[in-house]
């Protein structure tokens, strides 16, 4: 891997390194790193940083949902038009293009189940060219981006 794709690499899994370390880990001039960190802001290859947060160990109420859409795509913009009217939604947190049996794959949080059967119910499925929707609700979180949430405890009693 060169230089540019391992300080994305570096990054991308700990956003917390000042250039100071990433200029030790990759033997280049700390000036070269802000430069290179820069530029890839400015170009939006870098597109945000930001904190992986174990929700359940925290008082916040919430519900995670998968929602698979069906979309007739539409002449000349294809799902464009869709995803853009759909990843404006302030309550979806990823929106992806899908190869399979459904098109696009929206991940939103909600306060209740109640909130997301009516974000889906009352914003989702009205939008033109949606065919079909379902909805499918994260019960337990194990990985995310990389990061194991909670590991299985370890198996002592051969140990004693």
């Amino acid at each position: 891997m060169d230089n540019n794709n391992e300080i994305l690499y570096l990054l991308e899994n700990d956003s917390r390194l000042t250039p100071e370390q990433l200029s030790v880990m990759l033997g280049k001039e700390v000036g070269d790193i802000k430069d290179m960190i820069s530029t890839y802001e400015k170009d939006g290859v870098i597109l945000g940083y930001k904190s992986l947060v174990d929700w359940d160990k925290t008082d916040r109420e919430y519900v995670t949902a998968l929602i698979e859409l069906k979309v007739a795509p539409q002449r000349d913009r294809g799902f464009d038009k869709v995803a853009e009217k759909i990843y404006n939604y302030p309550e979806v947190q990823s929106l992806y293009l899908m190869s399979g049996s459904f098109d696009l794959a929206v991940f939103i949080e909600g306060k209740t189940m109640k909130e997301v059967a009516f974000f889906v119910a009352q914003k989702l499925a009205p939008i033109e060219y949606i065919v079909a929707t379902s909805t499918h609700f994260v019960l337990q979180k194990y990985k995310d981006k990389g990061t194991i949430y909670k590991r299985a405890p370890e198996d002592m009693r051969g140990m004693l």
